[in-house]
């Protein structure tokens, strides 16, 4: 039986950074697997949409494809939006078989990937000082869901427990902010403080991160990292598993 296609979907920005980022790691992600089939598809702001591009894969003939979302968290956009647009694509087509994979969440490769941006800006500033002298202010988009939100503070002391940085949580759009975080890393004793955002691409966001706190060196987003694309077939594979029909 043929591979499923693979179609990532990513939010979508109105920053051209953003959209360059993730193709960017969609190549890595065919890079690795030149056998399967892999689109790109954007949620909003960008195209091609998820629609299109599942309506085009059907048109080629394929039978199957797994999506997965290449996002950070469980919130609305995976919850909600996207089963809702992959609902109404599957109706199109009913030959079509759609399942949708897991988000990345806090998995360990995008911790390693974090701590690994971390630790380069440690090294460019020449911090020679003990680990729990340095401050992460870990800043990610923020949630309408507590629950999400929860989520990301969990990240924020997994990240701590597994680096040694004291390391406080932020939101781009909710509370604590930015400014917050920064107040509780310097009371409890931090000398050197930097942002670490929680991010897959920059954007508006990350720009208006880095224009609440100027004073603070930001380290770079995660980026086009190759642990992404790893993570990705990860998701893609569980989920092809998951979907497998039971033989006789």
């Amino acid at each position: 039986m043929p591979a499923p296609t693979l179609v990532a979907v990513a939010h979508g920005s109105r920053d051209p950074r953003s959209a360059a980022t993730v193709a960017a790691i969609v190549d890595h992600v065919r890079a690795a697997r030149p056998d399967v089939p892999v689109h790109l598809a954007f949620l909003d702001l960008n195209a091609p949409s998820v629609g299109q591009v599942l309506d085009a894969v059907a048109a080629s003939g394929d039978t199957r494809a797994v999506v997965v979302p290449l996002l950070l968290g469980s919130a609305f956009h995976a919850r909600i939006d996207l089963p809702g647009l992959l609902a109404a694509a599957a109706a199109r087509n009913p030959r079509l078989q759609v399942t949708q994979a897991d988000v990345f969440g806090a998995d360990p490769r995008l911790i390693s990937v974090l701590r690994n941006r971390v630790d380069a800006v440690r090294t460019a500033h020449g911090w020679n000082c003990p680990d729990d002298r340095v401050g992460i202010a870990l800043a990610a988009v923020g949630s309408s869901s507590p629950a999400a939100n929860r989520n990301t503070a969990r990240l924020a002391r997994r990240f701590a427990a597994r680096t040694g940085y004291p390391t406080e949580v932020c939101f781009a759009t909710a509370q604590p902010s930015l400014p917050q975080a920064v107040q509780r890393l310097r009371i409890r004793g931090a000398e050197n403080l930097m942002v670490a955002p929680w991010f897959l691409a920059p954007g508006l966001l990350t720009d208006r991160l880095l224009e609440q706190e100027r004073t603070l060196p930001h380290a770079a987003v995660l980026g086009a990292d190759p642990a992404v694309a790893e993570i990705v077939w990860h998701r893609y594979d569980a989920e092809t598993r998951r979907a497998l029909p039971l033989s006789a």
